[in-house]
């Protein structure tokens, strides 16, 4: 892999062979624990912070060097020990989107809307510990106190794997379609794992979900066009041909990351998965068919309540009334005699896209359908 670091289309299939051919785990990219290069340490490979888009080792190399020995405490350390200005913005922006400076803030839209301000304020340290160097009075800079960060909500599930995707090239860390593989299986839809397992036994015909990654358009010796689009689910990428009757009517569907489920036709010539698309929908309509009939929220901190009703009012018009159900709490804390059940009513959404936003929020620690 660091053979090829910058080269995102080889990394995307190395990663995939690692975790699901050997079962090896890949620890995402962190300021505090990754190195410009891949590394392998208690057989998990590490990923490279050199790997990531527009970042070049030898700036990552500025962030290894300086933290050594010793993590970085959080945010202020980390602009106090490295010379955020000679990283740069860019390769400062592609860190947060990733999520490398998860372990010292867990709010990358903080992190990334702050980024100008830590720069300016890790530029006045360094000058001023330049001068301290030739002044017999200077305080190095330690008397500077630090910015104010910016105060936002951090971006939902599917904006932050999004972000991930920009910065990686693919979906590390999760794919946005982990939230929806519960109803997609009640509808019969497979995943691209087994569809490979069922066509090499026999031609399969079926439905799987996919999301968009790209789309290649070609005209046939007729004058008709056809597409290939590259889609890919939590468990592997694939690539389906899209001939003319079906790209006419489904064109608009098929935009990079957009999410839909295909009816298609499967098989094997000779080792290689050939998919025919035979047709689209969203993937929202086929969800929406066999949404469950509510929530449990497991929470662990009762300042997360506030967050979940205002996510859960700001969804309930988006979703149609097949989307709707009950919402149960299940509350655990040290202050509390045991779990308290809590049902805050029976019409709230339980859609996959509630489930995602709510799933990565601090003091949620697990959600179930029932």
């Amino acid at each position: 892999m660091n053979c090829d670091i910058h080269l995102t289309d080889k990394l995307a299939v190395y990663a995939d062979e690692v975790r699901r051919g050997l079962g090896i785990e890949i620890v995402p990219p962190c300021v505090n624990r990754s190195g410009a290069r891949f590394t392998v340490r208690e057989g998990r490979i590490h990923y490279a912070l050199g790997a990531l888009k527009n970042v070049g080792v030898e700036a990552m190399r500025l962030i290894e060097e300086a933290r050594g020995d010793e993590p970085f405490a959080d945010l202020f350390d980390f602009a106090r020990r490295v010379d955020l200005k000679r990283i740069g913005r860019r390769p400062l922006e592609m860190l947060a989107r990733a999520g490398a400076f998860d372990a010292l803030d867990p709010n990358r839209r903080r992190v990334f809307e702050s980024l100008e301000t830590l720069i300016g304020w890790s530029a006045a340290v360094h000058e001023a510990r330049a001068s301290a160097q030739v002044s017999l009075f200077g305080s190095g800079g330690d008397d500077l106190p630090p910015p104010r960060l910016a105060e936002v909500e951090d971006w939902l599930a599917g904006e932050r794997l999004a972000e991930e995707h920009a910065a990686i090239g693919f979906y590390l860390t999760g794919h946005p379609l982990d939230d929806y593989m519960g109803p997609l299986r009640r509808r019969g839809v497979v995943t691209i794992a087994e569809l490979q397992q069922r066509a090499r036994t026999a031609p399969f015909l079926g439905r799987i979900a996919g999301t968009v990654a790209g789309r290649r358009e070609r005209k046939s010796a007729r004058g008709n066009r056809y597409a290939f689009v590259q889609l890919s689910d939590p468990t592997g990428s694939y690539e389906a041909t899209v001939f003319s009757d079906v790209l006419e009517g489904a064109r608009h569907l098929l935009e990079s990351g957009s999410r839909v489920v295909l009816t298609v036709e499967a098989s094997m010539e000779g080792e290689q998965l050939r998919i025919t698309a035979r047709g689209v929908e969203p993937i929202e309509a086929v969800a929406a068919a066999a949404a469950p009939r509510g929530l449990r929220i497991h929470v662990t901190d009762g300042a997360v309540l506030a967050t979940i009703r205002r996510v859960c009012e700001r969804e309930q018009g988006r979703v149609d009334r097949r989307q709707r159900g009950p919402i149960h709490l299940h509350l655990a804390a040290p202050d509390l005699p045991g779990e308290v059940v809590v049902d805050i009513g029976e019409d709230w959404p339980v859609s996959p896209e509630v489930r995602a936003a709510l799933r990565h929020l601090p003091g949620v620690s697990a959600i179930e359908e029932f």
